[in-house]
């Protein structure tokens, strides 16, 4: 059977990398808009609605005007967008969060594409408050660094100009605290109030790497780094794209420094603990186009149509 399959948006940093997962695969047939008439909206609705799963690669304002426009009931909307991640009747499309996830993905006309920094962050944190390991009312901090990939077409320009000196060192931002991932970090988690959250661009061009420091004591009395990880393991046994490293993994702290980008070009996530008698370091790293965002958007796809769910992923 052949899914047809629209991407509005398809010229953005999102949009290109779907297109070239979809190229590796058969049984897809690409709908394309004219370059001119990519503000058309006679067209694009025109589009939308002969489309199976449409995907959303535009900013929050252009994705809900999108979502309007769809009148076919047999088209699924994946929207790539901060726009839906928290809003009723919306799935969101982290099939790996919890038992039941790909059941609501299957069955959804419309589905959320989680955020870079906040599925890293999720797939760390959610197993530990679902398992009663880590209370929903826990203060939690934590850390992204990110490659520049992420901030789109014009951050990419500005990093690969180059002449800018201040671009070589690492630079916090959302320094008001209200990052925009922050509702579904809280959300998807089941924490009961927002992480500080710091997330940091270099001048790299995609990987991302999610840290989060916890003190022992903050956990279910008795908890120790072993059973942190072991209730990760429990949580991701069996998922092909989140893998679980061994505790205090000897071969990043044999080499001394974490390697943000040693899951780029593929759609995994990797979580780390690492432990005392005292404290707790969660990483989770993943590629911030791949498992960040276009191949999870076209693994909730092939969740959705029922197909293998690692086709045009790797």
């Amino acid at each position: 059977m052949t899914h047809r399959i629209f991407v509005d948006g398809q010229e953005g940093t999102t949009g290109l990398r779907i297109h070239e997962m979809l190229a590796r695969r058969n049984g897809v047939e690409v709908l394309r808009i004219d370059a001119d008439k990519r503000k058309d909206s006679a067209e694009r609705a025109r589009l939308l609605n002969a489309a199976d799963v449409a995907f959303l690669c535009l900013p929050d304002a252009a994705a809900r005007e999108a979502v309007a426009l769809v009148t076919n009931p047999k088209t699924c909307v994946i929207d790539a967008s901060t726009a839906h991640r928290t809003v009723a009747g919306w799935a969101y499309g982290l099939p790996e969060l919890a038992p039941g996830q790909r059941d609501a993905i299957r069955a959804a006309k419309r589905i959320a594409n989680p955020g870079c920094h906040a599925t890293a962050f999720v797939l760390a944190l959610r197993p530990l408050v679902q398992a009663g390991l880590l209370p929903a009312a826990a203060a939690v901090s934590a850390t992204s660094i990110t490659g520049y990939s992420g901030g789109g077409k014009s951050m990419i320009a500005q990093y690969e100009a180059g002449g800018d000196a201040k671009l070589q060192s690492p630079r916090p931002y959302a320094l008001a605290l209200a990052h925009k991932h922050l509702p579904e970090m809280v959300a998807h988690t089941g924490l009961a109030r927002a992480p500080v959250f710091l997330p940091v661009v270099a001048a790299f061009y995609k990987g991302l790497a999610v840290s989060v420091g916890l003190q022992l004591d903050q956990f279910r009395p008795g908890t120790t780094g072993a059973q942190v990880r072991e209730a990760l393991a429990a949580h991701y046994a069996g998922e092909r794209f989140v893998k679980v490293m061994p505790l205090a993994d000897p071969a990043t702290l044999e080499a001394g420094f974490f390697d943000v980008q040693a899951d780029n070009d593929t759609n995994d996530a990797s979580l780390f603990v690492f432990a005392n008698d005292r404290q707790v370091l969660l990483l989770s790293r993943l590629d911030n186009l791949g498992k960040g965002a276009s191949g999870a958007a076209v693994q909730s796809m092939n969740v959705h149509l029922g197909v293998e769910e690692s086709l045009g992923l790797v």
